[in-house]
């Protein structure tokens, strides 16, 4: 097979890659499509090459809130690396994609085989754990213009182009807030000339524009791990 694209394999050891490629296949990741089920046993990991997953924290009486994101530069599973068997998050495709396939099992018994793949996964556990703790410190200190900048930048990072493929009501369920607050907020920067929205999709316009406009909340914690925008993969 070619380099993958996505970054969590792109950067193991060549030998450590050579352990999981046997057990890996590559798979369409449609639209909605549930990657792991709040407190089931989670059976496969997946790592994106292209499309976007969130991982969507709920409450006893259907609020939910977007605890991460995972692109090309991560990997679902994060509980497995950390040794548990479950997660009480669910874990679906936001933006279709494609990106590999592995059994859970498979990727346990090669991890016990190398000390330095083990040490490679937890280093992306903790920035996707960095990650999640900045979302809940954005979510509790910044306006929702803000937070939908933020998390509008962060969508664009991991997708090819400008052009972003969400509703209304699917932001409201990201940024944990009332839709008709999320229509303003979008409207908002759709008059600072900072994004296009249209029914079902959304442009990014001026990108250094929406940054400004987070006020520090969107920052190098977003893109450490993986680099900025300009150094995305480019189309298969």
């Amino acid at each position: 097979m070619s380099l993958p694209r996505n970054h969590v394999l792109k950067t193991l050891s060549p030998e450590d890659f050579a352990l999981l490629l046997p057990s890996m296949h590559h798979v369409q990741l449609d639209l909605k499509a549930q990657l792991e089920v709040p407190y089931q046993p989670i059976e496969h990991v997946y790592f994106p090459e292209a499309g976007i997953a969130s991982v969507v924290a709920a409450m006893t009486g259907g609020r939910q809130s977007e605890v991460g994101i995972i692109g090309y530069d991560g990997m679902t599973g994060v509980a497995v690396i950390l040794g548990q068997d479950s997660s009480p998050n669910e874990t679906y495709i936001q933006v279709a994609g494609n990106g590999w396939c592995l059994p859970v099992e498979n990727l346990r018994s090669e991890v016990a085989k190398s000390q330095s793949l083990r040490e490679s996964l937890l280093r992306y556990a903790h920035a996707f754990l960095v990650q999640s703790s900045r979302t809940a410190l954005v979510n509790g200190h910044s306006k929702i213009e803000e937070r939908l900048a933020r998390w509008l930048l962060m969508v664009h990072d991991r997708t090819e182009g400008n052009k972003i493929q969400l509703t209304h009501e699917f932001l409201a369920t990201m940024l944990g807030a009332r839709r008709p607050g999320v229509t303003t907020a979008l409207q908002m920067l759709e008059y600072r000339g900072l994004v296009h929205a249209r029914r079902g999709e959304i442009t990014i316009v001026d990108r250094a524009g929406m940054k400004k406009l987070t006020h520090g909340a969107y920052g190098d914690e977003e893109q450490r791990h993986f680099g900025p925008a300009s150094a995305r993969p480019a189309s298969a």
